[in-house]
């Protein structure tokens, strides 16, 4: 018994060394290698209040606020029953201008670092905690009039805030990204904020934070069980979003554990959708899923996912992995995943009823392999290959390509190499193919 527990607590601590990797860095992430050869200036039509180091972000969480020692607000691990929304600014260079930060983000070969800092965090509204009283008349189900009013005020109030950001882009899209285990509000921010300024700063930005982040060994089982209880919540945001007539468009960006948070939240909106006699991709507007080095058993993901045909509920479902992603090779060591994890998932493993599956289908889904150290391309600051679809500027430059210009992969401008049965791969120095690999 002691050698088991001892195993599991050495799994458990690589786990949280392996994993923390992810947690977002200070300093901004590689320039994507399609910025570095593009001649056309993304930044120049820019609405005058866009042009700044400073990046407005929106956020939906339901992390528990606290004070920090200065009485300002802050999010930490623990959860709350109620959704806040927000607004966060991150600094991209705390000590540059904004021409400085656009050379930097044009070049590979910066002259400095760039540093960035979460300066403010405004909570504008808090939702009624959940789940919100209820009662059956006549067979149906009645929530609490009160808090159905207050909720339906709070919907409309963030409505505008919404409106208002839409109304300084062309785009009427919004970017939401869900991230990973052991990640702090401030990782989220810094992550969302540093993909949206290289994607040319379009549509709305919005950050889906949940109860990460418990410290000790014992982090990831909190994490865990805090990606089940946030789904909800994370449901509850989609279905307002998706609702405002003047969005067009979701963009919805999940990372590590947050694919989990992610497709289950897709995964119960299908249902309801279907039930309801009507087309989730029509109803939910999500056009592009995006799962970044998931954190999902494959066997569960076949079944709750591919079971209820989530990926038909996305005009677009791209699924980044790599074979050298250590914290997912432990993660399915942890679990005994027998078949492994998608986020190492390969064409070589797409057999029996996966190939058969992935022969038949119609969904717009797409497999997406990254091989940094084979390739010469893994960034220093990405030591266990976890956190690539940021700090690879091959594999950021792909995420660029696909949400900004609207791509698929083989598309003229997004030379993926294809593997087959939806599988592709990133070959060193993409997007600039000058000769086979």
């Amino acid at each position: 018994m002691r050698a088991v527990t001892s195993i599991l607590v050495s799994g458990f601590l690589g786990m949280l060394l392996l994993i923390t990797g992810c947690s977002g860095a200070r300093l901004m992430m590689p320039t994507p290698n399609v910025l570095t050869m593009e001649n056309q200036d993304i930044y120049g039509n820019l609405a005058p209040e866009l042009k700044s180091t400073e990046v407005q972000l929106f956020y939906a969480t339901d992390r528990k606020p606290e004070k920090d020692e200065a009485g300002n607000l802050r999010y930490g691990f623990e959860r709350s029953a109620s959704i806040a929304f927000g607004k966060v600014v991150v600094d991209l260079g705390t000590d540059i201008t904004w021409d400085d930060l656009l050379k930097a983000s044009r070049t590979q070969q910066r002259l400095k670092p760039v540093k960035m800092e979460v300066k403010r965090i405004e909570e504008i509204l808090r939702s009624p905690e959940t789940p919100l009283p209820y009662k059956e008349v006549d067979g149906k189900i009645i929530e609490e009039p009160g808090y159905s009013a207050q909720r339906a005020r709070d919907n409309e109030s963030f409505r505008k805030l919404l409106l208002e950001q839409l109304a300084l882009s062309k785009r009427n899209e919004v970017f939401i990204y869900v991230h990973g285990y052991h990640n702090t509000f401030e990782d989220a921010s810094f992550a969302m904020a540093e993909l949206w300024h290289f994607l040319g700063r379009i549509g709305v930005p919005i950050i889906y934070t949940w109860p990460a982040g418990y410290p000790g060994i014992f982090g990831y089982t909190y994490d865990r069980e805090s990606s089940e209880f946030t789904v909800y919540h994370l449901r509850r945001a989609i279905k307002f979003i998706s609702s405002i007539p003047e969005v067009e468009k979701i963009h919805l960006i999940a990372h590590s554990r947050g694919t989990d948070v992610a497709s289950a939240a897709m995964r119960e909106l299908t249902i309801a959708a279907r039930a309801a006699g009507e087309h989730p991709r029509e109803k939910y507007k999500i056009h592009n899923l995006i799962l970044a080095a998931p954190d999902l058993d494959l066997d569960v993901a076949k079944q709750r996912l591919g079971g209820d045909q989530v990926g038909l509920s996305a005009h677009r479902v791209t699924v980044y992995t790599s074979p050298e992603d250590k914290a997912i090779g432990i993660a399915a060591k942890l679990f005994a995943s027998p078949r492994g994890r998608i986020g190492t998932f390969g064409v070589s493993e797409a057999t029996g009823d996966i190939k058969q599956q992935l022969e038949y289908s119609t969904a717009n889904v797409a497999f997406v392999n990254f091989q940094g150290a084979k390739g010469g391309q893994k960034d220093q600051r990405d030591t266990y290959g976890h956190s690539y679809f940021r700090d690879a500027p091959t594999v950021s430059s792909d995420l660029v390509l696909m949400l900004r210009n609207d791509l698929d992969p083989g598309d003229p401008g997004r030379p993926l190499e294809p593997l087959g049965l939806h599988f592709w791969r990133v070959p060193p120095g993409y997007p600039n193919i000058t000769e086979k690999q």
